[in-house]
């Protein structure tokens, strides 16, 4: 018989997570997950503080939601320049000794046609997605690392897309250095899950498809509008808040512990429908 408890298998309860891009969207999802299982402390990085959707708006927010035992902290911070992340590290270890997961969920987009793509989108694009991500790894992991056990491992988490595995938008509205940017961050993970398992920490990749928000609803506008995308999609929806939420909890709790290098698409399956790609 197996012997063991699933008593508190989905807890955070004393963990301390950062989260870039985590005033909105998905990250925001994220965080407040974090906080309703028991975190600590959750610190929540964007570039703006005072704004509709800065930083100061989430913190009240999430400080606010009901029965935490934890606190949000909000630091700004681009995290694409390698001097702000540096900083970054300061500024949390001036609150906390330990960081047990980071969620690398900030990043960009740019969409247009092929010949005209101006260089200074590609730069943006993967300073942000790729070499930010890298970085963030690099300046966090001696803070993770201390975090860690081989018991309870500290936990990378890196925001993809199913952008990443497929190819989903070309022609007038295409992504091709953003997908391509979502690509290098899958592998990114995997390098990481091998270079940083020794040290106790794991390394996963969470690949949304479409979840309504800032950055995605131009491009659902431009493919038909919600309507059509959700009739194309083998789950009848889009993605919801509780769907990342659910992975998250999952990946970063001790349900997780031995999963380590996988990409985890959360999509509804839409990649897989062929129908899709009608929409090119």
């Amino acid at each position: 018989m197996s012997d063991f408890s699933i008593n508190n298998f989905f807890s955070l309860d004393g963990k301390v997570a950062l989260v870039t891009g985590g005033s909105r969207g998905l990250g925001l999802h994220a965080a407040t997950a974090f906080l309703l299982a028991g975190a600590k402390t959750v610190f929540i990085s964007a570039r703006k503080a005072a704004s509709e959707q800065g930083i100061d708006q989430a913190v009240t927010r999430l400080n606010k939601l009901p029965g935490i035992k934890g606190k949000a902290i909000g630091i700004p911070a681009n995290v694409a320049q390698v001097e702000d992340i540096e900083r970054l590290v300061a500024e949390i270890k001036r609150h906390e000794s330990r960081l047990d997961i980071l969620v690398a969920n900030a990043g960009a987009t740019w969409g247009g046609p092929f010949e005209p793509t101006p260089d200074w989108s590609s730069q943006k694009v993967l300073d942000l997605n790729v070499r930010g991500v890298f970085n963030l790894a690099r300046l966090f992991t001696p803070m993770l690392s201390s975090s860690g056990s081989k018991q309870d491992p500290s936990r990378i988490i890196i925001v993809s897309s199913t952008a990443g595995s497929n190819v989903p938008h070309v022609g007038e509205h295409g992504t091709i250095m953003y997908s391509a940017s979502k690509a290098a961050a899958h592998h990114l993970a995997r390098n990481l899950a091998v270079e940083l398992g020794p040290r106790n920490i794991t390394t996963n990749t969470v690949a949304p498809g479409f979840f309504p928000s800032k950055l995605a609803n131009g491009l659902i506008e431009h493919l038909g509008g919600q309507d059509q995308l959700e009739r194309d999609n083998p789950r009848g929806r889009l993605g919801e808040p509780q769907d990342i939420a659910g992975v998250m909890l999952f990946l970063c709790s001790r349900a997780g512990n031995y999963v380590n290098g996988e990409d985890i698409a959360i999509d509804g399956g839409v990649r897989l429908a062929a129908g899709r790609l009608t929409k090119l």
